[in-house]
């Protein structure tokens, strides 16, 4: 039986080591090997963009920090260009009243038929298991329909009809009216281009999915930073909103993290891949099933 274990314990972590390897680091931009750009610090990191989809509104980063050991992916959207959208869902088809069915983000991004996604709000109950009922902690907005009620404790993520956007507390959103979309996360991190004080003092390390909106809400970040990891150690809530502000971001949000962290994005060969390594009950590569997501939509790309 201890033999059984052992060879069992050995597969488990030969097998981790080869999704590892052949997910970690493919670049949507020319589908070769990724070779994130290495920077100092979060302070010193200097994104360089570069288009990978149909239109150059959505372009993309991938980087390393040397100090702590970060790898880290972004998105900025130009929210101008009329032909991109940005849509949320609570999760898969819905369940029972106040509860959705579990998805992970490539097969939002993928049945959806969306350019990328991001994994948004906490929600209960955790497992990596599609298809199971889901209830989110938070609010979700989408086509103008309050799908999700808010979370007062948290903040959110609004898109309002006359085309900006803002960070906002839950507490504020009783009702859909004169947002498009909108999603919860937990707590603001940036504002006002300024690190919130509440984390500076906080030092837990995890992976992180995070957002984040440009001063004239013209454009929309997406980060997410691997963790649990040799490689990539983990962020600070304080790292996370540095990135954010070196890339661009004004505000910014941090959503759920640790193994519901995952960036998806569709390749330009078709194929749906999440960018960075989740790592779901510490196995790199395993993606976790989620809630509520925020997604980046085509204009009559199907």
């Amino acid at each position: 039986m201890r033999n059984i274990k052992n060879a069992l314990r050995v597969f488990i972590i030969l097998f981790s080591l080869f999704i590892f390897l052949s997910c970690a680091s493919l670049s949507p931009v020319d589908m070769a090997r990724e070779k994130p750009i290495s920077q100092a610090t979060p302070e010193t990191l200097i994104p360089q963009w570069r288009s990978f989809a149909a239109t150059d509104a959505l372009v993309y980063f991938a980087g390393k920090i040397a100090r702590p050991r970060l790898e880290l992916w972004a998105l900025r959207i130009d929210l101008s260009d009329p032909n991109l959208r940005v849509v949320a869902a609570g999760g898969a088809d819905n369940g029972a009243e106040g509860t959705f069915l579990s998805s992970k983000v490539s097969s939002f991004v993928r049945d959806r038929g969306l350019l990328a996604g991001i994994n948004a709000l906490p929600f209960d109950p955790v497992s990596g298991r599609e298809g199971e009922p889901r209830t989110n902690i938070g609010v979700v907005i989408s086509d103008g329909i309050m799908l999700s009620p808010p979370h007062s404790r948290f903040d959110a993520l609004v898109f309002w009809e006359d085309g900006s956007a803002a960070i906002v507390p839950q507490s504020r959103l009783q009702s859909a009216e004169n947002i498009t979309t909108a999603v919860g996360g937990f707590r603001q991190i940036l504002a006002a281009n300024e690190i919130v004080p509440r984390v500076l003092d906080l030092t837990p390390r995890h992976p992180r999915s995070a957002a984040g909106i440009s001063a004239d809400s013209r454009f929309l970040y997406l980060l997410v930073i691997d963790g649990r990891r040799p490689g990539s150690v983990g962020a600070t809530e304080a790292e996370t909103a540095l990135i954010l502000r070196a890339l661009g971001a004004y505000d910014g949000i941090n959503f759920d993290g640790g193994g519901s962290s995952a960036l998806v994005i569709r390749y330009p060969d078709g194929a749906v891949r999440a960018v960075n390594v989740p790592i779901h009950k510490n196995i790199p590569g395993r993606e976790r099933a989620v809630a509520g997501c925020l997604g980046v939509e085509l204009n009559n790309s199907q």
